[in-house]
């Protein structure tokens, strides 16, 4: 990793309350083999269940078939970094994508980003810090331990999933670059690669896709540097190989295959927000009683749950986050700052 002149360790915040055990139990699907582990262990069940149990955990360790690397991460002991909830599968998570880089239909994504290049890979970090520079993926996956987040994520659009992701708090690499005390929020620029990303012919969106978060949002713990998901690297389609995950933000705050991060004091310009102002605000905290203005956010489709015919689950303020982020926003309109 290339920097510049270094400075005294830049001071963060410790406002955020300490870190409690994790949340983790044994949600279905993908970790469905850590119950069974368990229940084999503490003598419920006998030698031959737990032999069974070893070989299912095996099987069940690549979710993805191994076709992508693996990624393991440990548990979290991040408040609030593993819902209790049944994870979507994993082929549902990687085939059912909004990824406007590669078209507007939510299988685009999964049909047109294999062609993508992602090797070499670096990230560049520039604006308000201490310690500018251009961060190799290799220096990124290293910089910090890798743990398992199982987030909800809930899009825009009113449908939701469950999905472990592996990686470590953006703030990590932000202690590492260590903003002045000038910066106030973080912009996230993406990859614009027109000869592999067709969706860059559209003028849906103003290329490169750009997003962008309050600095103490993105000190928050919860904020994730996500590298891979369901203990194997992030498939192209999900964001390879570097993307940044929000969970109390509707989905589109979570910009994917990140090329620069950039320290700023003014609120940065995001792709939806300059699309459509009214329809898609800098903050777009997930809050059932802020309604879309073509749709209710009051209720939500859970992907893998029963499809279109199933019932919707009631939307949760913050995404189910807000014991842990409601701190961030004391004394704020979420309403007209949606």
């Amino acid at each position: 990793m290339n920097t510049s002149r270094t400075r005294t360790a830049f001071p963060v915040s410790s406002a955020f309350p300490a870190p409690a055990a994790s949340e983790i139990t044994a949600p279905a699907v993908y970790a469905q083999r850590r119950a069974w582990l368990q229940w084999a262990a503490s003598g419920a069940a006998g030698a031959a269940l737990a032999g069974w149990a070893g070989r299912d955990a095996l099987a069940a360790a690549s979710p993805g078939g191994g076709k992508l690397a693996a990624l393991p991460g440990a548990t979290s002991s991040v408040a609030g970094a593993a819902t209790m909830e049944k994870i979507t599968s994993y082929r549902d998570a990687s085939s059912y994508n909004n990824f406007y880089e590669f078209g507007t239909g939510k299988d685009d994504p999964a049909r047109y980003a294999d062609a993508l290049p992602i090797r070499p890979w670096s990230v560049q970090v520039e604006g308000l810090v201490h310690k500018p520079g251009t961060w190799a993926l290799e220096d990124l996956l290293k910089l910090s331990p890798m743990e398992e987040r199982i987030y909800r994520l809930r899009c825009v659009e009113g449908w939701s999933m469950v999905i472990p992701w592996v990686g470590y708090s953006l703030a990590a690499l932000i202690r590492k670059v260590e903003p002045l005390g000038s910066a106030r929020y973080v912009q996230f620029v993406t990859l614009a690669d027109a000869e592999h990303m067709r969706g860059l012919r559209s003028r849906v969106l103003d290329w490169p896709y750009t997003e962008g978060l309050r600095l103490d949002e993105a000190l928050h713990p919860l904020t994730l540097l996500a590298f891979g998901m369901y203990g194997e690297v992030l498939p192209k389609q999900n964001g390879a190989p570097v993307r940044l995950v929000v969970p109390w933000k509707y989905g589109f705050k979570s910009a994917k295959s990140i090329v620069k991060i950039r320290f700023v004091e003014a609120m940065p310009a995001t792709a939806w927000n300059k699309a459509a102002r009214n329809e898609y605000g800098f903050y777009s905290n997930v809050n059932p009683e802020v309604p879309h203005p073509r749709w209710s956010q009051a209720t939500e489709r859970r992907i893998g749950d029963g499809g279109l015919l199933a019932p919707k689950r009631k939307t949760l303020l913050f995404n189910g986050y807000g014991d842990q982020v409601a701190g961030l926003y004391a004394g704020m309109d979420l309403k007209s700052n949606f």
